[in-house]
């Protein structure tokens, strides 16, 4: 049986592309399909370590988890890292490719054409149905000539598409007759259907609307869905999950450094599903105040972060947390900068080739040109928190570089297993008080255990009783977030017309 496949596009970044990608990959393995989601190219500074140790966007991953199946370098053969505001890294089928400018990346799309098509028949053909996520707007007019995300991808799939419109940033109407206006002839009937997203509101004052719209553009509008709040990662939602100030009344607060060059920054999720967690991203221009725990994440430039730093004088406030005994801790590019130096010979990441860190961690890190990438699993030998040692851990490291340890400084966790190859090396650091650590491992957060042990050490610092998870884990926690994103979608979008649109019928 040849595979089908349902593409789904937007009127421009940021309308909910993918959630509900995901939630059409729920959907339909819950009615029985084996489902793989796909997005030719992803622009993104989250992304993923596979199995086999290739790097993919995250959102495919997320997508991935919606539909169960293991998450696959084909279902995001080119991801793009941005570097500069003009360039960006070029990651093909997981693994990098070069640094290029805007330019010579759109020129470069002719030649990565049939690669993606190809990429799309292997994953096609392994599975039922392929649900596709496309990128930013297919009305991107100046940019159609050499398209391999939106409609250029609907062509060399042959896939039926639905518009999706984002109701809550206004001018949704507007938004989606232009788009539609701006595609050729035969895109326009590729278009089978349009969703709109994120309703506040009574839905029969927009009914009215619907109908004018359904009339100028003959296309059906197949659902409206209600503003969601489910917990799970979102890229076209990120601004908003940053701008939140304080989700709850939280007993501990965590503060998250929004880097300019921030990168994995779902790492810290876990902390929104803990009732007792209140945390806070710090963004440019802002104090970092009073956290108990502080938080430096990973970053796509280190260096250039690590001067963002210094020069907003959020160094200085770094330097009087630690004084005052708080607790610290880097992820990946953050622990790095925590270090006492970081060299760059090899120009890997800027022309500077050398440059003192925060000095908080007796550590040195040095860029080379390979790059790590490697899920991983292991425990804490760092005996501190009141008992974490030997607490186990698992997740996944991208970086470049190495990091050494100086004598002042202890080794965090012990890795067992690196790509099904039993090895034992330590990684990360801590420093002798134990208010200070650094890791590798992207998703650390994520192993509840390790969690809890950290705010349950915070929490009897600060006199208060030691409190268990309200979660039984992350894993089943975005498990039943992933079901209701689907209920909330099968009840405001009718499934008969996108299951016969998805076979063909329509």
């Amino acid at each position: 049986m040849k595979s089908k496949s349902l593409m789904f596009q937007g009127t421009a970044s940021s309308v909910g592309k993918s959630l509900l990608t995901a939630a059409f990959g729920r959907i339909f393995t819950q009615e029985g399909y084996k489902v793989a989601p796909f997005k030719s190219q992803n622009m993104a500074l989250n992304s993923y370590i596979t199995k086999k140790g290739l790097e993919m966007g995250r959102a495919q991953v997320v997508q991935a988890e919606a539909c169960k199946v293991e998450p696959s370098v084909l279902m995001n053969p080119i991801l793009l890292k941005p570097t500069t505001d003009k360039k960006c890294q070029v990651i093909i089928n997981g693994k990098v490719y070069k640094n290029m400018s805007a330019v010579e990346y759109h020129e470069f799309k002719t030649e990565l054409a049939s690669m993606v098509k190809d990429t799309y028949t292997k994953l096609a053909n392994e599975h039922d149905l392929i649900v596709i996520e496309g990128a930013g707007s297919p009305a991107e007019i100046n940019l159609r000539d050499k398209d391999i995300v939106n409609m250029g991808m609907a062509e060399m799939s042959d896939s039926p598409v639905i518009l999706i419109g984002d109701i809550d940033r206004g001018g949704v109407f507007a938004s989606i007759f232009g788009t539609i206006m701006l595609l050729t002839e035969e895109e326009k009937k590729r278009v089978k259907g349009v969703i709109i997203n994120k309703f506040r509101g009574d839905i029969e004052i927009l009914k009215p609307g619907i109908k004018m719209l359904e009339d100028l553009i003959k296309i059906p509008v197949l659902g409206v869905v209600p503003y969601y709040n489910v917990q799970l990662e979102d890229e076209d939602s990120l601004a908003e999950r940053f701008r939140n100030k304080k989700n709850k009344e939280g007993q501990i607060e965590v503060a998250v450094l929004y880097l300019p060059h921030v990168s994995n920054f779902t790492d810290f999720n876990v902390f929104e599903t803990q009732d007792d967690v209140n945390l806070r991203y710090v963004m440019r221009g802002e104090s970092i105040g009073n956290p108990d725990l502080l938080i430096i994440p990973g970053s796509k430039n280190t260096i250039e972060d690590l001067i963002y730093l210094r020069d907003t004088g959020l160094e200085r406030e770094i330097i009087r947390l630690h004084r005052e005994g708080k607790h610290i801790m880097g992820i990946c590019g953050g622990y790095q900068m925590l270090g006492t130096k970081i060299s760059d010979p090899y120009h890997t990441e800027s022309e500077i080739e050398e440059i003192n860190g925060l000095g908080l961690l007796d550590v040195e890190t040095v860029f080379d040109m390979e790059k790590t990438t490697t899920q991983v699993e292991g425990v804490v030998i760092a005996d501190i928190f009141g008992g974490i040692k030997n607490t186990p851990i698992k997740g996944y490291e991208i970086h470049m570089g190495k990091t050494i340890l100086g004598k002042e400084s202890n080794g965090l966790n012990a890795i067992q297993n690196c790509l099904g190859e039993k090895v034992c090396i330590e990684d990360g650091a801590i420093n002798p008080n134990g208010d200070v650590m650094g890791t590798y491992i992207h998703g650390i957060f994520d192993n509840i255990g390790f969690t809890r042990k950290i705010l349950n050490h915070i929490r009897s610092i600060k006199g208060l009783e030691e409190k268990e998870s309200n979660i039984e884990s992350f894993e089943a926690f975005k498990e039943n977030e992933y079901n209701k994103l689907a209920k909330v979608v099968r009840e405001n979008v009718d499934l008969d017309k996108v299951f016969k649109i998805a076979n063909g019928e329509i």
